[in-house]
């Protein structure tokens, strides 16, 4: 019954980090560009009460043996790189990646990559996101510009009123061998990390590269519907290994009016 105290608990704590991470995804359903997480779980150590394949007094060998496990415990709460929808917004600045790839951004020196194709302009002329991290490869936009055009395959250029480019420069997206390795940072940002390996840096279109839309933004890849769903089923878990706790409280209590 104390064993059953512990695994409940187990229980417990792994249903209130998957709540934690439900809510997160729910809170950034209309967050461009957000990937949602998604919690793993793998069981605990068996305690073996009797070992598969022992021998019987009769000579015989137990087929199945006798094991009760632990409990649980999370091991990964990671990101799922799926398409989000596309939103058209008008916006000659509104860029969204079809397909795989990242975005290139500075921020006080440091390389971030990012899937939110929100783009701005700064005083300077340069392309920047709403917190002014500039966009990698940097392109000053000229002062005669009226209209900024970008293609599938990220060559992007400035025109003036003659429909003329005055300035362009290749935008290039970067992809990792495995994205869900990358190391979130808030403010739809990404770090590379060791498991994510170092970026690999093309040109839209190439090397299984995605292609860039203009004028349109990438929506979050959340399903509210899946969502609430794994809400319920997480609740119940929860109830379910709450209500294990209880019975085992009220088993030992009637334990202990034994003694009496």
């Amino acid at each position: 019954m104390i064993r059953a105290l512990y695994t409940s608990t187990t229980g417990m704590n792994g249903q209130e980090l998957q709540l934690n991470v439900i809510s997160n995804n729910l809170a950034n359903v209309n967050t461009g560009g957000y990937k949602k997480s998604q919690t793993q779980f793998e069981d605990l150590f068996y305690n073996s009460l009797r070992a598969v394949g022992a021998e019987t007094v009769g000579g015989g060998q137990v087929p199945t043996g006798i094991q009760v496990g632990m409990g649980v415990r999370p091991t990964a709460v990671y990101k799922v790189f799926t398409q989000g929808d596309f939103a058209q917004t008008g916006n000659e600045l509104d860029w969204a990646i079809q397909g795989r790839g990242f975005f290139k951004i500075v921020r006080d020196g440091v390389e971030y990559y990012t899937r939110a194709g929100a783009f701005k302009m700064d005083q300077d002329g340069f392309i920047v996101t709403s917190n002014g991290d500039r966009l990698q490869p940097e392109f000053t936009v000229p002062p005669e510009t009226v209209a900024l055009e970008i293609d599938s395959n990220g060559l992007l250029s400035a025109l003036d009123s003659a429909q003329q480019t005055v300035a362009s420069v290749q935008i290039t997206l970067h992809d990792f061998i495995n994205p869900a390795g990358l190391k979130a940072e808030g403010n739809n940002l990404f770090l590379p990390t060791d498991a994510s390996g170092d970026p690999r840096e093309a040109n839209p279109g190439i090397d299984g590269l995605g292609t860039i839309a203009q004028s349109v933004l990438e929506t979050s890849n959340v399903n509210v519907t899946e969502e609430m769903v794994n809400l319920i089923i997480t609740q119940r878990a929860f109830e379910s290994n709450s209500k294990g706790v209880t019975t085992a409280d009220q088993l030992l209590e009637i334990s202990n009016n034994l003694v009496r």
